[in-house]
């Protein structure tokens, strides 16, 4: 009992022991580790001011840099400001002096100026004596004596602007003609298009002697057919197994040749057949029309033309100016005038374009009343045309004034091509006109549907529509023709006029 109660006290002790101990312990290393918290502390601090302490000494080291750029700066400025400072007093100094010398003049003109007055002075009074005693002398007033002197001044330096003018005028002409010439014969070299004269038949060869008959048909109706439907005359008899188309219209004589070859190689030669053939010869030459045109739109370079207008223009292949060509003439008319253009600074396109379209009035005038100037405008103005364009080719007979380079251009070169040697012959034209206004008259009459004049204008055959014109009434306009074409026309010998009236009657079996 006893041993265990010692036992228990002396855990006790123990125990208290202990926990002094711990106690003491635990206090020796909270001091440890307080002093090395504190070291560190103090440590960081020093670190702090050593880093503190080498910020300020840079900051003061960039500050006294900017502190000796700053005085520099001003030290300079100082300077300049001395300068400008010296070079001010200078120039007034300068101009101090300059007043000085300016004051002295003004001194010395002033003095000057009151010598020029008296002087002037002297000089009117003697001036007046001298002149009231020129007119003693002379017999004039003053006011007649300067009207004198003007006149005679005024005839010699008149007498003398003339002689000049005219002597520039002189030089200045010679030197333009000479220019012009040489720019005319630069752009004819450049240029060669073959002139040809157009002929008024058209031959078509036979494949025998035999085929001539077949043409004629029974009592002459294939003949007669078609020379009324074409209106051409057909010669058989002047060659062997040769055809002569003849007529002053060129698109008559290639729509009976079309026609008349295609029923020679066919061999069915019969008046319903020759119908059918010249229809499909009107079609083929509308679109050999159109091929003429582009053909001729690109030998001249004319590009974005619309496909009708070259149509159009494509007619008049089949036109004729005084025996030339007209299709190939416009195609001159405007290589001539591109190539003017190009040698004269204008524009190339408005010149070649005009060019080519200037005489695209005559594919219609037969058709249009009007000039082929007039009727050339509507077409393009039709067709959306350059106004540039009709203002360049609307002149060219000066039927509207020359308003541009283009339109001189076109005017020059529309001369040049109608006047080269062998390009055109006046007997022709007259020929052809006189063929068109024969025909032209006859078709003035009510009742006439057709009217084609053959035999070089010896004769006009006249078709009437046969529900409007009887028997009679025929004989009696046939008269009337004949009497009008002696009483307008004027023609040698004698002319020969056929009225035919036809009646076909058409019935259909079912």
């Amino acid at each position: 009992m006893a041993l265990d109660l010692f036992t228990i006290l002396l855990g006790t002790f123990l125990m208290g022991l202990g926990a002094v101990l711990g106690y003491y312990a635990r206090q020796s290393i909270a001091k440890k580790k307080a002093g090395t918290i504190e070291r560190q502390l103090h440590e960081k601090i020093q670190k702090s001011k050593a880093e503190a302490q080498k910020i300020i000494e840079e900051a003061k080291a960039k500050a006294y840099k900017i502190l000796e750029r700053a005085k520099k700066e001003e030290a300079q400025k100082r300077e300049e400001l001395l300068k400008v400072e010296r070079a001010l007093l200078n120039r007034s100094s300068l101009l101090e002096e300059k007043a000085v010398i300016l004051s002295k003049r003004e001194e010395e003109l002033k003095s000057k100026e009151k010598t020029l007055q008296n002087l002037e002075k002297d000089l009117s009074v003697k001036k007046e004596k001298i002149e009231q005693e020129l007119e003693k002398i002379a017999g004039l007033t003053k006011d007649q004596a300067k009207e004198l002197l003007l006149e005679r001044a005024e005839k010699e330096t008149k007498m003398d602007i003339l002689a000049r003018l005219r002597k520039l005028e002189a030089e200045g002409e010679e030197r333009f003609q000479r220019r012009a010439k040489e720019i005319l014969a630069t752009v004819i070299q450049k240029l060669a298009v073959p002139q040809t004269q157009e002929l008024t038949t058209t031959t078509v060869l036979l494949p025998s002697e035999e085929m001539k008959g077949r043409i004629i048909g029974k009592e002459g109706r294939n003949i007669r057919t078609l020379e009324r439907l074409t209106g051409v005359e057909i010669l058989l008899d002047e060659n062997p197994e040769v055809v002569v188309l003849s007529s002053y219209d060129p698109v008559r004589r290639h729509i009976a040749k079309i026609a008349l070859e295609r029923l020679i190689a066919d061999g069915r030669i019969q008046p319903a057949r020759i119908e059918e053939e010249v229809k499909k010869a009107e079609q083929e030459l509308e679109e050999q029309m159109l091929q003429a045109g582009e053909s001729a739109a690109f030998e001249a370079g004319v590009v974005g033309l619309d496909s009708k207008l070259l149509k159009i223009l494509g007619r008049l292949k089949f036109r004729t100016s005084y025996g030339q060509n007209v299709l190939l003439h416009s195609i001159e008319t405007a290589l001539l005038a591109g190539a003017l253009a190009s040698e004269l600074g204008a524009d190339v396109r408005v010149a070649k374009t005009a060019g080519l379209l200037h005489d695209i009035g005559k594919a219609l005038d037969h058709k249009v009343e009007g000039s082929h100037v007039e009727i050339g405008i509507k077409i393009l103005e039709k067709f959306g045309v350059d106004e540039e364009v009709i203002k360049a080719m609307r002149a060219h007979h000066d039927e509207y004034p020359t308003e541009t380079l283009e339109a001189v251009i076109v005017k020059v070169a529309d001369a040049i091509s109608g006047s080269r040697p062998g390009a055109r012959k006046d007997t022709l034209e007259n020929y052809l006109k006189r063929i068109e206004d024969l025909e032209k008259l006859a078709l003035r009459f009510e009742g006439v549907e057709k009217a084609w004049a053959l035999q070089a204008g010896r004769e006009i055959r006249v078709f009437v529509k046969p529900e409007e014109i009887s028997d009679e009434e025929a004989e009696i306009l046939a008269k009337k023709i004949a009497k009008s074409i002696e009483e307008e026309l004027r023609y040698p010998g004698e002319i020969k006029v056929t009225l035919i009236r036809e009646k076909r009657v058409i019935e259909y079996a079912r």
